[in-house]
């Protein structure tokens, strides 16, 4: 099931996505929230009679990085032995449709295209074994760098956290088990021209690595998210670009870069 998150005449509502041309898409609204059992209301709505938001409002985003080789050497890194983790902010995130404001202090906006996971329930120091009983479902996420100031500051909070840095969407796909979704194609274009290309097979740590290795150390709640790595490929952004992710079987992202202001 896809499940979007929308504002209709002044009301947030969830919903479950149907159809399969985009034209033809309508919502049928969820009673309540998804991340407990709901029932569908049977009132629909179409798709472009909706602004598409944010899929979940995560209390935290934990963002992973290096965790594909060839994107961890094009920028002159070595592969960590060890899951690398990073935190972007909630005011980070915004959605589908939503403009990228490039930053003030940066002279280089870089793309990178990763695969989301979006957590379903409270859970702490989770067994392998039970990692697909925490997870809600997926979605395709932008981590929007500015690769200069991540250059030249040891902490990552500038360079990853400004507002805008962190586009989700469209939706969350919940019918993806965790061996479908540890090989999708994902990719990422720029003015309809492809920049990234890649598989979620490539990462060097996997789904469950990276939630066994997170909830160690701090607890998860519904509809945290998880950002896995990007493939290689990442580049600069300018204003005025249209960027769009688009990853197998769950749908595709896209946001435009503005100036700041």
């Amino acid at each position: 099931m896809r499940i979007a998150r929308f504002s209709i005449d002044g009301n947030v509502a969830f919903g479950a996505v149907e159809g399969d041309k985009q034209d033809e898409l309508v919502l049928d609204i969820i009673k309540g929230i998804p991340f407990t059992d709901f029932e569908l209301s049977g009132t629909k709505v179409p798709l472009s009679k909706v602004r598409l938001l944010p899929p979940v409002l995560p209390s935290k985003v934990v963002a992973y990085g290096r965790n594909y080789a060839e994107h961890a050497k094009e920028l002159g890194n070595e592969v960590p032995d060890a899951p690398f983790a990073f935190f972007k902010p909630s005011t980070s995130v915004t959605g589908p449709g939503d403009e990228i404001q490039y930053p003030s202090f940066s002279q280089d906006l870089h793309h990178e295209a990763e695969l989301a996971v979006v957590i379903g329930r409270l859970c702490r120091e989770v067994p392998r074994e039970r990692v697909a009983d925490v997870i809600f479902g997926y979605t395709c996420a932008n981590d929007v760098t500015a690769r200069d100031v991540q250059k030249r500051e040891k902490q990552w909070a500038r360079a990853k956290g400004f507002d805008t840095a962190c586009p989700l969407g469209p939706w969350v796909e919940t019918d993806l088990d965790l061996a479908t979704a540890s090989d999708l194609t994902i990719q990422l274009t720029v003015n309809g021209e492809q920049r990234q290309l890649g598989r979620t097979s490539e990462m060097i740590h996997s789904i469950e690595d990276l939630i066994v290795h997170i909830t160690e150390a701090m607890t998860l709640l519904p509809g945290d998210v998880i950002l896995t790595g990007t493939p290689a490929g990442v580049g600069p952004l300018n204003v005025g670009d249209e960027v769009a992710v688009t990853i197998e079987g769950i749908g595709t992202l896209t946001n435009k870069v503005v100036k700041r202001g």
